[in-house]
């Protein structure tokens, strides 16, 4: 197999007295989606913030194409090809497409201290950059963010991140707030970004839309991976099953039923 792109090797996490990741080892690969599943105070959060730069493990390793690397900063993570699209995608409402496109770094003309800001050439890279991913719907550059719908801004989003070079794309909880149809679209732009040879790291609770386009998945529990698997080896319900605790849940049924019958006993 290749070389993973990103793998994190025995990393943990404590803030102060709390340990929050335990022993993390996960790998992903070019054109390759890895899931992490998990409820909330799993861990995820954390996890993303060491993968963009934001934290630094307490202990473990970082390494991209085998080698080792360190991210003190969400710049030096974004320099090594990560880029990381959250919930609500990044995008500013009262913007214009284009102008958040480029934001940072706004294509200019004209000479020395009369450069301005190139809106017909940010305008149509955004659009057309857009367009690729099957946002047909824009056309304008000049539309503001605030009107796109929210499937269309983690578009955006992620067709930015992948014109300026993102090598791992990290989506957290990219779904979460989005209808079946907005849903569906954001899923089918993450399997485009994978069939360009992206590493992606999809971040979600929601087991359907991980199934839809995952190829290799982690389940976090309370900071640590209670499960790695490859696409096709747990059904839907055994993951879900993994997310809610696994055995303590059948534990729990086990004593419901059995409370249950005892109860039903003493009726008759």
């Amino acid at each position: 197999m290749s070389v993973p792109i990103l793998a994190l090797r025995g990393v943990n996490k404590s803030f102060g007295p709390i340990d929050v990741l335990h022993d993390i080892t996960l790998e992903v690969r070019a054109g390759e989606v890895l899931c992490l599943l998990g409820d909330n105070g799993a861990g995820k959060s954390t996890l993303i913030r060491i993968l963009s730069g934001v934290h630094q493990p307490s202990s473990g390793s970082i390494e991209m194409d085998g080698a080792a690397v360190s991210f003190p900063s969400p710049r030096a993570a974004a320099d090594k090809g990560i880029a990381t699209v959250h919930q609500f995608g990044g995008t500013f409402p009262l913007m214009s497409i284009g102008r958040c496109f480029f934001v940072g770094v706004e294509p200019t003309k004209g000479w020395g201290p009369f450069r301005v800001y190139d809106r017909r050439k940010a305008n149509a890279i955004a659009v057309k950059a857009v367009r690729d991913f099957g946002i047909t719907r824009i056309d304008d550059g000049d539309r503001l963010v605030g009107g796109l719908s929210g499937g269309e801004r983690q578009s955006l989003a992620i067709a930015r991140a992948v014109h300026f070079g993102a090598r791992v794309l990290i989506l957290d909880e990219p779904t979460a707030a989005l209808g079946v149809k907005q849903a569906t679209h954001v899923l089918r732009i993450v399997n485009e970004a994978k069939r360009r040879g992206l590493a992606v790291v999809f971040i979600t609770h929601q087991v359907m839309h991980a199934m839809a386009v995952g190829d290799h998945f982690a389940v976090l529990i309370r900071g640590a991976v209670a499960a790695d698997f490859r696409k096709g080896e747990k059904s839907r319900e055994e993951i879900t099953d993994l997310m809610a605790g696994g055995a303590s849940m059948a534990s729990l049924e086990a004593e419901i039923e059995s409370h249950m019958a005892s109860h039903g006993e003493a009726a008759e």
